[in-house]
């Protein structure tokens, strides 16, 4: 029971897949932790292009503010996708490492 906690709470509190791969399942944690980075990255690619448009419109070097606030706003789906995306992973690796019977540590 102590080992699915803390499977459980890896997956859960550090990052989703490690749970996984805590309990012996190498390629379904190491194909999580792929796609946590994926999630993440993008992520952090739309946040920091969103901020270059902003700190670029400040020093008034690129667009008006009301042509950044479009640009920014075409960007949000894709920001938004990226977290459901991250968001259902997280429940999924969660989920998987409570109820996984197949590769339980002994």
């Amino acid at each position: 029971m102590g080992n699915k906690i803390k499977a459980v709470a890896l997956s859960a509190l550090v990052l989703p897949g490690l749970g996984q791969l805590y309990r012996g399942s190498r390629v379904k944690g190491g194909v999580m932790i792929l796609l946590d980075n994926v999630f993440i990255l993008g992520g952090l690619f739309i946040a920091m292009r969103s901020a270059g448009k902003l700190m670029l419109a400040a020093r008034g070097q690129g667009m008006d503010a009301e042509r950044v606030l479009a640009s920014i706003q075409t960007d949000s789906p894709y920001a938004k996708w990226l977290m459901v995306g991250f968001l259902l992973l997280w429940v999924y690796g969660v989920v998987d490492a409570i109820f996984d019977k197949e590769s339980q540590i002994n």
